[in-house]
């Protein structure tokens, strides 16, 4: 009997996952795992938590999520904690697999993890196949090779859309043949080192992972309110619900995929008309696909204080007490403070916030663009590790950006976007 595992990683769903897919339709039957990696769990050399509470509330719900869609086909999530490489391992062993199906990585740690697990099933005897299932369009389809991506997202963006063809996404399979798999346990937040996140009632939404969350609000947000036909004049809102899709912390764990979206994005354009707005979600997916596809150009770059540059830039020293501020909202600037407050107590904050802080902290406070990248890695709910440190190089003047380095007026963004002082007020803390 050939017995297959799939290794869940941020790919937590069933819809258009090349992944389970495959290994559904190459096997007699199906394990699906997930490793609770216990290096996602520890203080990174910035001093921050690499998992904060908000992601990891987020992941369990996703997780439990995955499980029960499982079981209606006949399978579950089998759930371990470790080092996977190891678990992995002792799992291959367990149910005498033959071959492990995981998602492709492009990030070192990432990287280095599926290194390490693969090193242990060659010991095994145990095959390791990967399929990329993070992005819009598919690496083998881009109209150039890795190593040739244009570092300017405009020049990438342009040749990709008229050369590039995005495939369909894959369906969702119909029954899986599994071993039976233990009742899903998920530790307490508390054995992780965290807290539960309590709910501030000013959050923009109350996030809930998983694939079935996800598709609530990719409906919400298309096709119960119409909401995608004026995107793009409201994505720079930083009140409510509704200024923007809100699709990013689900992307980030893979509860719904980019191609998925894509799907139903066309869909809409047939029944309400395509617009700059339905065009411009599209458009934020492939600035998703592009810092993906540049960490795999330029691998570890994106960790170094100078970025993707090549000159020699020194790097700034750390000053605590502004640090201190910064994160806690009690900077000089109102509108700096109200957004990092949101972050603070939410794991959530505005594309338009998100700037704003960055470019302040670089350029007013004059801090290493790594340590406030390493904050968002901790508190963000939506993290992901290749927009997360791209945008953060990109801002510091170090990444992709083709102005060298971008500065905000700080008060003049805080007049353009909250000229009635309806964000600053809601979020005085």
């Amino acid at each position: 009997m050939k017995t297959a595992l799939v290794w869940f990683k941020t790919d937590l769903r069933i819809h258009d996952n090349e992944t389970l897919v495959k290994a559904i339709s190459k096997s007699d039957q199906v394990i699906p795992v997930y490793c609770i990696d216990e290096s996602h769990f520890t203080t990174t050399d910035y001093g921050f938590q690499k998992t904060g509470s908000f992601r990891a509330q987020f992941l369990f719900e996703a997780l439990q999520d995955l499980d029960e869609q499982l079981r209606a086909l006949g399978s579950g999530l089998l759930v371990v904690k470790g080092k996977p490489e190891v678990e992995i391992s002792k799992l291959v062993q367990m149910y005498h697999a033959q071959k492990v199906y995981a998602k492709r990585e492009v990030a070192f740690e990432e990287l280095a993890t599926e290194k390490k697990v693969q090193a242990a099933l060659f010991k095994l005897g145990c095959d390791f196949e990967t399929h990329s299932t993070s992005t819009l369009y598919h690496a083998e389809d881009l109209p150039f090779t890795i190593k040739d991506i244009p570092e300017v997202f405009t020049n990438f963006r342009k040749k990709t859309e008229k050369d590039a063809e995005i495939r369909a996404p894959f369906a969702a399979p119909t029954c899986i043949a599994s071993s039976k798999i233990p009742s899903l346990v998920l530790p307490d937040l508390a054995e992780l080192g965290l807290e539960k996140p309590t709910i501030d009632s000013r959050a923009v939404l109350p996030f809930v992972g998983g694939e079935r969350a996800a598709s609530k609000r990719l409906n919400h947000y298309l096709f119960d309110s119409q909401l995608l036909s004026t995107y793009k004049e409201t994505r720079n809102g930083m009140v409510g619900p509704d200024y923007s899709s809100k699709f990013s912390p689900w992307l980030a764990l893979g509860c719904i995929s980019p191609r998925y979206i894509y799907n139903k994005v066309k869909f809409y354009e047939t029944q309400f008309g395509a617009n700059d707005s339905t065009y411009w979600l599209v458009f934020e997916l492939l600035w998703r696909d592009y810092f993906r596809f540049m960490f795999k150009k330029h691998k570890t770059k994106y960790f170094l204080y100078a970025g993707i540059k090549t000159e020699k830039v020194l790097s700034k020293s750390l000053n605590e007490k502004l640090l201190f501020q910064w994160i806690n909202g009690t900077t000089n600037s109102d509108f700096i403070n109200a957004n990092m407050i949101e972050l603070k107590q939410t794991g959530f904050m505005s594309n338009r916030g998100r700037q704003n802080v960055a470019s302040y902290f670089c350029n007013e406070l004059q801090q290493d663009w790594r340590i406030g990248a390493a904050y968002f890695e901790q508190q963000l709910i939506d993290y992901d590790v290749s927009s997360n440190w791209g945008n953060w190089a990109y801002l510091a003047g170090v990444g992709n950006d083709p102005r060298g380095h971008r500065y905000f007026n700080i008060e003049k963004q805080a007049t353009d976007y909250d000229r009635q002082y309806a964000y600053r007020n809601l979020w005085k803390d």
